[in-house]
């Protein structure tokens, strides 16, 4: 890649990966011009009480899903690096490798109210412009981004579409036998029933 270049981060436990995060990436590469899209699935989740399910498959859950999109890498440097996860840490690496870059780390309105809360929070604006995918609710409604953490983190909002779906969800609904059709594309269900993956034991 040459001088100039754009390159999208978007990090996640992606447990598991589904047609939200690729309508969101989606949006990220139709509207902010990405070079490329990298995206981060979480080795250690400090943040989660519970444990992540392998790694090996949320890898291949991604790869999977993301397929069908250009300029997307599944970059499995979190998992490699071991420890926490930390996306101030990717970043810098990124910064390393890529030191004319333009970072964009991609984000959810959830993950943007828990900013503050990251690790060297305030480092984060500083590597990468922070884009928050916003979506309206069921009747076309956007909640506004908190002023405080948009001035503090220099936030940009990314418009997305409606989106009603989450990764709680889809292991609730596969836990219980109920359908999933529409939160998941067909290889990534045929490979989430393959390897008997959020069943109830």
């Amino acid at each position: 890649m040459s001088a100039g270049e754009r390159i999208g981060v978007f990090g996640g436990a992606f447990d598991p990966p589904h047609t939200g995060h690729l309508a969101l990436a989606r949006a990220a590469l139709a509207q902010l011009d990405l070079t490329q899209l990298r995206i981060v699935p979480t080795g250690q989740a400090w943040h989660k009480a519970r444990d992540l399910s392998e790694a090996a498959y949320r890898l291949e859950m991604c790869r999977l899903l993301f397929a069908p999109l250009a300029d997307v890498v599944v970059d499995d440097c979190e998992i490699r690096r071991g420890g926490p996860s930390y996306t101030v840490d990717t970043l810098e690496a990124l910064r390393v490798q890529r030191p004319s870059a333009r970072l964009m780390l991609l984000i959810g309105q959830d993950q943007a109210a828990g900013l503050p809360q990251w690790h060297r929070a305030d480092e984060l604006a500083r590597l990468a412009i922070i884009w928050v995918a916003v979506r309206p609710d069921a009747t076309g409604l956007v909640a506004p981004l908190d002023p405080d953490l948009r001035t503090r983190f220099s936030l940009h909002t990314l418009p997305m579409a409606v989106q009603a779906v989450s990764s709680t969800d889809i292991r609730e609904r596969i836990a219980r036998g109920q359908a999933t059709q529409t939160l998941l594309t067909e290889p990534l269900a045929r490979y989430i029933e393959h390897h008997h993956l959020y069943q109830t034991p």
